[in-house]
């Protein structure tokens, strides 16, 4: 078993900040990620991605280089396309790496898994065409593939993100159709110091508005009635804004409204969450430092609170600095003097947080979906379903899976446990908080018997 002082899981901002944080404190660092190049969802593939394609992705992807050449450092071991799927509260971590299962140990452990994109069921949304905004970033960033006849549908600042890249390779979006409100922007209001204490976003976002506007494509607001028609596959979207009825014919369909934390590994540990009101999600319970309620262990990023890269990047340097002092590798006054700068740049990174969120919620029709629409797809499972258990006397998640198989697919609830959380909650007029969340099992990432076997073997050799 490979031990280190420190074990990270999650290349991305904060799992890249922390390992060299880490590193230049004098400590080992062993950092885990799925993908073959680091830089997590955000940063993805930008050693490789920034020369060719830097220009249209923006200065806030390439800003990612710098972070990606810092694991350079000599106590750093990156390990990539490696796939964690047991974590324990003893920091002892299994992995698999090109099909062969790997155990490591670390004194400390974060994780700095990020977040998942929020599923959008609306009718429709299983069809082939359809998939998240993020998706297409993500075949943007890796690929260079760009969605032909798309139309982005949601809420977020990501959709103005994303519409502005497609412009800028010359394969704009049809339309923007949004479903945040003129009551959502007046009940953002109140949080409207806070925006302008975080003017950099409020500026980043108007620029981006100003680039659609230039390009001449449409947006819809305060949509709702959203449906995905086709037979087969996505051939246009339907929905109702300012009082009239729109279908726009296209091929593909971008959703989005917005993300959530990636609580997986977190849920499977059995560490403390609580449900978040404004951000409509479970996230873990830490400290100022990231601390969890298992001290030994910790989360940074967007996996512990919505915040974005910098945000994230941020939190996972204060992280290591605790993580450091912990080990003993710097005292408290050092610890101190090098957070004070960072806690004032997380501060100003999270000023604009509230008011982004009054100002794009989720869409809630997509919340608690209509009874026909399907919200597990691993196993085909509607939101009827749901309800349907609910009167047969199923209380949480968890029990949902014996009603009928909700949440026991590949994916292990990470699209439907939410709305699974939302759909009981209404039904039974219970609180999300009290309805909670699935139970994570290991293994958390799908594994062969040949690896499973190979772990047996190697155990038992042991003295």
């Amino acid at each position: 078993m490979l031990e280190t002082d420190l074990a990270i899981i999650g290349a991305g901002p904060a799992g890249m900040a922390a390992a060299y944080t880490a590193a230049q404190s004098g400590l080992s660092v062993l950092l885990l990620d799925e993908q073959s190049r680091a830089g997590g969802q955000i940063y993805r593939d930008v050693e490789r991605a920034a020369n060719t394609r830097g220009h249209i992705l923006g200065k806030d992807y390439t800003c990612g280089l710098a972070l990606v050449e810092n694991l350079k450092h000599e106590r750093i071991t990156h390990v990539t396309g490696a796939a964690v799927w047991q974590v324990g509260q003893d920091c002892e971590l299994t992995y698999s790496v090109a099909g062969k299962a790997c155990q490591a140990s670390g004194k400390r452990l974060l994780i700095a898994t990020g977040a998942l994109e929020r599923p959008m069921p609306v009718p429709g949304w299983t069809l082939p065409g359809v998939m998240t905004a993020g998706a297409a970033q993500i075949l943007l960033k890796q690929s260079g593939i760009v969605c032909e006849r798309a139309v982005l549908v949601g809420s977020g600042p990501l959709l103005y993100l994303v519409a502005a890249q497609m412009i800028r390779t010359g394969t704009a979006p049809l339309a923007i159709v949004e479903t945040q409100s003129f009551s959502d922007m007046i009940s953002a209001m109140r949080h409207l110091g806070g925006a302008l204490r975080g003017w950099r976003y409020l500026t980043k976002g108007l620029a981006l508005l100003a680039e659609i506007r230039r390009a001449g494509i449409p947006r819809f607001t305060a949509a709702t009635s959203i449906s995905i028609e086709g037979d087969g596959k996505a051939q246009a979207i339907r929905f109702t804004s300012a009082g009239r009825e729109n279908r726009i014919d296209c091929a593909t369909i971008l959703l989005h409204h917005g993300v959530v934390p990636n609580t997986q590994i977190s849920r499977s540990i059995g560490l403390d969450h609580h449900w978040d009101p404004d951000q409509r999600c479970f996230v873990p319970q830490t400290d100022g430092w990231g601390r969890t309620s298992l001290s030994a262990i910790f989360i940074a990023g967007d996996g512990g609170g919505i915040g974005g890269a910098k945000a994230a990047e941020i939190a996972g340097s204060l992280s290591a600095l605790e993580i450091a002092c912990d080990l003993g590798a710097m005292d408290k006054g050092e610890r101190d003097h090098k957070a004070g700068r960072l806690r004032r740049a997380l501060t100003s990174e999270l000023a604009a947080r509230p008011f982004i969120d009054r100002a794009y919620p989720p869409f809630v029709p997509a919340l608690t979906p209509k009874d026909a629409t399907i919200i597990c797809r691993c196993e085909e499972v509607t939101a009827g379903d749901i309800r349907r258990y609910a009167k047969l006397g199923c209380i949480g998640p968890n029990q949902t899976k014996a009603f009928g198989r909700a949440g026991m697919g590949p994916c292990q609830g990470r699209y439907c446990g939410l709305t699974v959380t939302e759909l009981l909650a209404e039904a039974n007029q219970k609180t999300q908080e009290e309805t909670g969340y699935y139970r994570i099992r290991p293994p958390i990432k799908p594994v062969s018997l040949g690896e499973l076997s190979a772990l047996a073997k190697t155990e038992s050799a042991k003295p």
